[in-house]
């Protein structure tokens, strides 16, 4: 393997290249939350879980909900850990194990954010996502240097404010 030398994807969205033959990323936008010698770690942003909602997940973890989430979808964020719930965020930051990713922006994977989201008391802007996706070390920058991988900065509008068929489009148009 060789060293390469990447500035770090945190805070970007990677695009599938198209025509990328893996089914897990075929067509993805992963909007990556950390990168650095040890690795990387990304979460898919454009594939709804095809099943699950918002209150068979909350039920299956035991937490009250109110019908809010009963059609709330639930994202599949890649094939690492994939039974792990994840929650990408805008503001307030100050839940338990959150990881800031930009100024508007953090993930989150504990209980006391999604007890909130189940009852309306969470962040403005947030997707549930389980699984994610991840990387060894030097193993992205390689792929980065095999251009496998599209990138371009994550965009709030993108995220929270674009419907789920469309991400993958628009965030092209922004390298394009």
């Amino acid at each position: 393997m060789t060293d390469y030398i990447s500035q770090s994807m945190k805070g970007q969205f990677l695009l599938a290249i198209p025509g990328l033959p893996d089914p897990n990323f075929a067509q993805t936008v992963t909007c990556m939350c950390e990168h650095n010698e040890s690795g990387a770690l990304g979460f898919i942003v454009n594939k709804v879980h095809p099943l699950l909602t918002g209150r068979e997940l909350f039920d299956d973890l035991g937490i009250k909900c109110d019908k809010s989430v009963d059609k709330l979808e639930i994202y599949l964020g890649g094939p690492v850990q994939p039974s792990g719930v994840f929650v990408l965020h805008g503001p307030p930051f100050d839940w338990n194990e959150s990881l800031k990713v930009a100024d508007w922006l953090a993930l989150s994977n504990s209980r006391d954010i999604l007890e909130a989201i189940a009852v309306q008391k969470g962040p403005k802007f947030f997707m549930i996502i389980l699984g994610c996706a991840g990387w060894g070390p030097m193993q992205l920058d390689n792929e980065l240097h095999d251009s496998a991988w599209l990138t371009c900065p994550i965009s709030e509008d993108i995220l929270f404010s674009t419907s789920t068929e469309l991400k993958y489009d628009k965030a092209m148009m922004m390298i394009y």
